[in-house]
């Protein structure tokens, strides 16, 4: 595909949108890649916004794009790899970003679409705390506030990259895709590992192309001070949007990209002389001055590192604010937003490369002492990416979460994203080898200081998942792996005794309350520039915890301690829960192996025992067999351990669970029912009793107490046939129900052999454990009736058909055969009369 570079922006756009639809998707790609090659920026930055919109799709959710989000190389390996290289960090789109990024180009985007606290901040004239935001908002010409942010292009990309993740819609439930093979995310870790680098101190610069062209330059984007980076206003803080800074208010930054501009091409023209004769000679004055300007060319290029995560924390993490977080507290508060398993999934990812990050700096370069040296922004940002950018915006969505989210076992994708954080060794460079389950490693003493700067991350969150422990069924191994899961990261050696140090600190008495903003950070600066040094910190470690509690819940937060009597209480019942679903675990293997092979097949054709009251308890267990019986008994095992060490508890105290709550039987040997209590209207569950039903603990034994007949159709009979056979024994019953009544009253043997077969079976048996029912059936009495209903069950049919093919062998013909039945059964009927007359008789 060739374009004259003299034909109008415009008939570029129309002929990429014509062969967006005519063309096959590799030759579209293949016609993107030279025009970004051979056009100028004058006439791309038409194409730009509707490009960026043809691959991640529209804000609205309307158009999807190239799909990103369930395109996977094993089903479709050449879009697949043609999608990859295209959107490479090294590839075409990003080279594309760069050569806008050398003019003065802005785009538009709809403030609409923002996250919900930042859209709410712009629209009541506030300007967001993130100065990712700054000089960006438009005005109206009437001085009113516009509706869009004004942005560069490589903010423009990444912004729409980041929010396709949000805004399109959630992938269908019958579209099984494993978000860890697609596009979106394998390109998410790309992404962050070009711009979050945990070797070198820059992202690497594009390549130069083969034909020989200057590399594209880096972005330019305006100064971002460092020192306002995460700082959460109070209400006199709090600044008008209108009192934005100019976007030129930093030339530094401007000076910093204008001399790499500058040098990347003398640079390239020097590689160039190296080549022509006669030459020589100026190439090495160009060569010491490109040299003597790397180090400003590399805080040029460490634009990109920040911004783009900074936008990824922004569009993934802020979606709640501390305002919101409470208003969310109340039963009846609606969801603003719902973050979906493929979300976590993809924030997971970028907490453990934001932790790799930040654990690359150099053990003199993490030092408390190096804070005053003279230190590269990189160096700076790599020790505020997690506290300043992170920390918040990360515990109000996983309270979010941990609240909202549904008791299944998908809730496993928040908990390993939440342990993820709570774990930054597991991503040090000097982490140690991983310890057998016998022997965990130790976790560091120089952790000590993240544990206790992330103190609720550990104890609050930690009270938050025992309670959705204590409302899950532990029976099923996914919901027993999730708390074995939890007390395995907790038990690691040291960890307990840390939190119990961070918990001790935050509860020392102090003469002033410290105020609820952060007196760790000093007042942010907005007119600093990109290399403002960062304020010193405060050592004071008790002070430090103060400051992180009351910054994340307010100064009158209400705090639960991890190792206090309400904590260990729920402990102590989760402990107790455990124990109960390891025998339900148990009893199941137990029921499974009595069971016979053929016992589903027999249950079929009704040759087992029929249920008639319709009860059944099930879970995963059953479904799965005896291997996921014996996960499901370690998994628990494990962690009852693991909880036993963290929180110190006796065996003494886990026995008395074993001796106290493990009997399941009472002295009769029947089932003992839920905890309950007796009320007007019959029982009422208690909250114990309730952990026992949702556990599988125990169970009502619910029987049938209406009429027989009309019981709900069973899968061993035939549906049309018992209907039939229903309307037939009624029309007998109403048209001789006076003789059925006076055959039954008589005392000699053909009255008792009536009621053998006309009087409803064990009607005097039945027991009503509501007060309720029994008052609703106390007046009803049924009369002696005739039912039909046992011809319609396949055993019948098939014990009937069975009999006539063993008759036939026999030379017995098929009325001669009904004779005999019917003779076999009447001598069958009469044994058992004269012996249900015979109990009668000698009953009290």
């Amino acid at each position: 595909m060739a374009f004259p570079h003299l034909q109008q922006p415009s008939f570029l756009l129309a002929s990429l949108k014509a062969d967006s639809i005519n063309k096959p998707f590799a030759q579209q790609c293949q016609d993107l890649v030279k025009v970004i090659e051979d056009f100028p920026a004058k006439e791309l930055h038409t194409i730009f916004p509707w490009l960026v919109e043809s691959i991640f799709g529209s804000l609205d959710g309307v158009l999807v794009g190239w799909n990103l989000r369930c395109l996977q190389g094993r089903v479709n390996p050449v879009e697949y790899s043609i999608v990859m290289e295209f959107l490479d960090p090294g590839g075409p789109m990003m080279k594309l970003v760069y050569k806008l990024q050398a003019e003065d180009y802005k785009f538009d985007f709809p403030v609409s679409y923002l996250p919900g606290p930042v859209k709410a901040s712009i629209q009541e004239c506030i300007l967001p705390d993130s100065p990712l935001y700054h000089n960006k908002v438009q005005f109206t010409p009437a001085g009113g506030l516009g509706l869009n942010l004004a942005l560069n292009p490589f903010e423009y990309y990444i912004f729409f990259f980041a929010l396709s993740l949000i805004t399109q819609k959630p992938l269908p439930v019958s579209l099984h895709v494993r978000t860890s093979d697609c596009a979106y995310f394998i390109l998410v870790d790309r992404y962050l590992s070009w711009f979050l680098p945990t070797e070198g101190s820059v992202p690497p610069p594009l390549s130069s192309s083969p034909g020989g062209t200057s590399p594209s330059p880096p972005p330019r984007t305006p100064a971002i001070p460092f020192a306002s980076y995460g700082l959460h206003h109070t209400s006199l803080l709090k600044r008008h949007i209108s009192h934005q800074t100019s976007v030129n208010a930093d030339p530094a930054s401007h000076e910093i990209w204008r001399s790499e501009t500058l040098l990347q091409n003398a640079f390239h023209l020097a590689k160039l002389k190296l080549n022509q004769p006669g030459r020589r000679g100026l190439t090495p004055l160009i060569l010491v001055r490109w040299e003597a300007q790397q180090e400003r060319i590399a805080q040029g290029r460490e634009f990109k590192t920040n911004l783009a995560s900074i936008v990824f924390v922004e569009m993934w993490l802020h979606h709640y604010s501390l305002e919101m977080y409470q208003k969310m507290q109340s039963p009846h508060a609606k969801e603003s937003f719902t973050p979906t398993e493929e979300h976590v999934l993809v924030v997971r990812l970028l907490l453990k490369h934001l932790h790799a990050f930040a654990n690359s700096l150099k053990p003199e370069q993490a030092s408390p002492s190096a804070h005053s040296h003279a230190t590269s922004p990189l160096e700076e940002f790599k020790r505020a990416a997690v506290p300043r950018f992170v920390q918040q915006k990360l515990y109000l969505f996983l309270q979010h979460c941990f609240g909202h989210w549904p008791l299944d076992a998908s809730f496993r994708a928040v908990l390993e994203m939440w342990l993820s954080y709570l774990q930054p060794w597991r991503y040090a460079p000097d982490k140690q080898a991983p310890g057998s389950d016998s022997q965990p490693r130790c976790v560091s003493e120089k952790w000590a200081p993240f544990v206790q700067e992330n103190l609720l991350m550990y104890t609050k969150l930690f009270v938050g998942f025992l309670n959705r422990a204590l409302r899950t069924d532990l029976v099923s191994p996914k919901h027993a792996l999730m708390v074995f899961r939890v007390a395995k990261v907790f038990a690691q050696p040291n960890l307990a005794e840390m939190i119990q140090k961070g918990e001790q600190l935050f509860l020392e008495p102090e003469l002033v309350i410290p105020h609820r903003q952060h007196r760790l950070f000093t007042a942010p600066t907005f007119t600093g520039s990109f290399l403002s040094p960062w304020p010193p910190a405060v050592t004071d470690a008790s002070f430090k915890v103060k400051s992180h509690v009351y910054s994340l819940e307010g100064q009158d937060c209400k705090y639960t301690p991890m190792f206090g009597p309400e904590a260990r209480t729920l402990v102590l019942r989760l402990a107790q829960l455990i124990t109960q679903a390891k025998h339900t675990a148990k009893s199941i293997s137990d029921q499974c192996a009595e069971s016979p092979a053929g016992h589903s097949f027999l249950s079929w054709l009704g040759f087992s025992s029929m249920d008639t009251n319709g009860s059944y308890t099930a879970n995963d267990l059953d479904e799965m067999g005896q291997d996921s019986v014996r996960k499901t008994d370690e998994y628990l095992e494990k962690a009852l351990e693991y909880l036993r060490q963290i929180f110190r508890l006796s065996e003494a105290q886990l026995r008395q669970f074993t001796l106290a709550l493990g009997t399941t039987q009472d002295e009769n040997g029947k089932k003992q029912l839920p905890d309950c209590i007796v009320g007007e209207d019959g029982l009422i569950l208690t909250p114990l009793g309730r952990y026992q039903i949702i556990n599988g603990l125990r169970r009502f034994e619910i029987e049938y107490q209406g009429d027989p007949e009309l019981q709900p159709i069973r899968s061993y009979e035939i549906a049309s046939l018992v209907r039939t056979l229903f309307r037939l024994s009624s029309a007998i019953n109403h048209r001789f129900a006076g003789q059925m009544a006076a055959l039954c009253s008589r005392d000699d043997f053909l009255g008792s052999f009536c009621r053998y077969h006309l009087t409803e079976p064990g009607l005097a048996s039945r027991h009503l454990l509501s007060p309720v029912g029994r008052r609703q059936v106390a007046g009803h009495t049924r009369g002696p009736r005739l039912s039909l209903r046992f011809l319609g069950s396949y055993r019948t049919l098939v014990s009937l058909l069975l009999a006539f093919f063993v008759a036939s062998l026999f030379c017995v013909g098929p009325l001669p055969c009904t004779l005999l039945l019917t003779l076999g059964y009447v001598l069958y009927a009469s044994a058992m009369t004269l012996l249900t007359e015979r109990g009668k008789l000698h009953q009290p």
